[in-house]
C-alpha cells in the first residue's frame, strides 16, 4: 500500500515538471576569478578573432574523435601445468576422540587429542613411550617428536599443603 502512494506522489505532474526542467536555460560556465577578468578583457580586445574560435566547432577534430575506438581485453593468465600433486597418505585416528568427526589424518600430522594423549603418556610412562615409539606409532618424524616432547607439556594442577599453621586460611 505504501509503495503505491509513494509511486503516485513521485509520478504526480511528471510531464509538466520534465518540460519545465528541459526548457530551462543551459548551465552557465563557472565564474572566473576576479584577478583574471581584466586579463581576459585585454586579450579579447587585442585578439577579437579568439571569441569566434572558442565558439566554433571544428569538424575535422570531431570526425577524428568519432574514429577513435578503444578495445581492451584482460590478459590471458597462463597456469603452470606441472605434474599433478602426489596423493597424501592418511591414517586412522588413534584413541578416543570424544565423538569428533575425524575420519582420517594425513601422515606426519596429529590431532589435538592425540597430541595431549601422547604427551600425557610420555609424562606418565617415559620408559615405555619413548620418542622413537611415538614417532613410529603416529607416523611422525623423529625431530618433530623430540621438539614436541621438549617444548610442550600438559597442564598439571598441584595443591601444596601449608607448611606452617601461619598460612592464611580461606574463608
Amino acid at each position: 500500500m505504501g509503495a503505491s502512494v509513494a509511486r503516485a506522489i513521485r509520478n504526480f505532474n511528471l510531464e509538466n515538471r520534465a518540460e519545465r526542467e528541459i526548457s530551462k536555460m543551459k548551465p552557465s560556465p563557472a565564474p572566473r576569478h576576479p584577478s583574471t577578468k581584466s586579463l581576459l578583457r585585454e586579450q579579447m580586445k587585442s585578439h577579437p578573432d579568439i571569441k569566434g574560435d572558442i565558439v566554433r566547432k571544428d569538424d575535422k577534430l570531431l570526425s577524428l574523435l568519432k574514429d577513435v575506438y578503444v578495445d581492451s581485453k584482460d590478459p590471458v593468465q597462463v597456469k603452470d601445468v606441472g605434474p599433478p600433486p602426489e596423493p597424501k597418505e592418511y591414517r586412522l585416528p588413534k584413541g578416543n576422540h570424544f565423538d569428533m568427526n575425524i575420519e582420517n589424518i594425513p601422515k606426519g600430522k596429529i590431532s589435538v587429542v592425540e597430541a595431549l594423549t601422547l604427551l600425557n603418556n610420555h609424562k606418565l610412562y617415559p620408559e615405555t613411550w619413548t620418542a622413537e615409539k611415538i614417532a613410529k606409532e603416529y607416523h611422525l618424524e623423529q625431530k618433530d617428536v623430540n621438539s614436541l616432547l621438549k617444548y610442550f607439556v600438559t597442564f598439571e594442577v598441584k595443591i601444596f599443603p601449608p607448611e606452617d599453621k601461619k598460612a592464611i586460611q580461606s574463608k
